[in-house]
């Protein structure tokens, strides 16, 4: 009897361990599925956070290389002065320097817009901080070049397009001030809204030859001459008018070639006749 007795409580230690067994088995199992879980959230994070700063820095990158590509609009060159409206002063370096537009010809100060002119850029860019163009120096030792806005804008392109400079064509091929010119004649702005505007080139020659004839409403005309269309070569070099378009002096004009009354070409223009093809 004591035997079995023995036996019987052998058996149940014994199952008892084995239930301790696997319950501490279970618990140790738990222990370690929640550190698992814990680490691999703690690595996620890591490469997460790795990823994001990765991402981060191609972004910066991207940033970058597109403010590299773009071009500045922005340089160190104050405007100080202006002497007419095509002509102005420019602090660069700590030194004063004259620039000269590229590519346009504004109404001389004593000429139609001309003051009007002078204002119009004054107000464009005086004081300001422009970005200088280089273009090369005329024969006054001047800068001649192209000046940009503080908003991107040319300033040269600016002034013919509201009318207050006429393309010049003799030192320039700019297509842009050339559109800007067709544009501004189109819908008759500043200077244009003349019947007959007097380019500044022609109006400088005529006061340099002494021609008071020339520019005013009292120069003695031909009779017929208001009515009469005759064609002349847009180019300080001519001084002549021709009768017939066909003309082959006309044609050898590099410049624009103008349609007008011939009263206006004498009055305005300072021309006279052709004689090699005149009827």
């Amino acid at each position: 009897m004591k035997r079995f007795l023995y036996l019987s409580l052998a058996l149940l230690l014994l199952f008892s361990c084995k239930n301790d067994r696997k319950d501490a088995q279970e618990q140790f199992r738990k222990r370690q599925q929640a550190i698992l879980e814990r680490n691999g959230e703690e690595e996620a994070t890591e490469v997460a956070t790795e990823e994001d700063a990765d991402v981060a820095v191609e972004e910066a990158d991207e940033v970058a290389e597109e403010a590299r590509e773009q071009p500045g609009t922005t340089a160190g060159d104050k405007v100080v002065g202006i002497k007419d409206g095509d002509t102005i002063v420019l602090l660069r370096n700590g030194k004063e320097e004259t620039v000269r537009l590229y590519g346009v010809d504004t109404p001389e100060k004593n000429q139609a817009y001309g003051q009007r002119a002078k204002q119009y850029t004054s107000e464009l860019v005086f004081g300001k901080t422009v970005r200088l163009i280089v273009n090369n120096t005329d024969r006054y030792g001047r800068t001649v070049g192209t000046i940009i806005l503080p908003d991107g804008r040319s300033l040269n392109e600016e002034l013919v397009r509201n009318g207050y400079a006429w393309h010049y064509k003799a030192y320039s091929k700019d297509q842009n001030l050339a559109n800007a010119e067709v544009d501004a004649r189109r819908f008759k702005r500043g200077l244009w809204q003349d019947p007959n505007p007097i380019a500044p080139w022609d109006f400088r020659k005529n006061q340099r030859t002494g021609n008071s004839a020339a520019n005013t409403p009292n120069a003695p005309i031909p009779a017929g001459a208001t009515k009469r269309t005759v064609y002349l070569c847009n180019s300080s070099n001519s001084s002549v008018y021709h009768y017939d378009s066909a003309c082959h002096v006309l044609k050898r004009c590099k410049e624009e070639i103008i349609k007008i009354t011939e009263a206006a070409a004498i009055r305005e223009h300072g021309r006279r006749a052709d004689k090699t093809c005149s009827q």
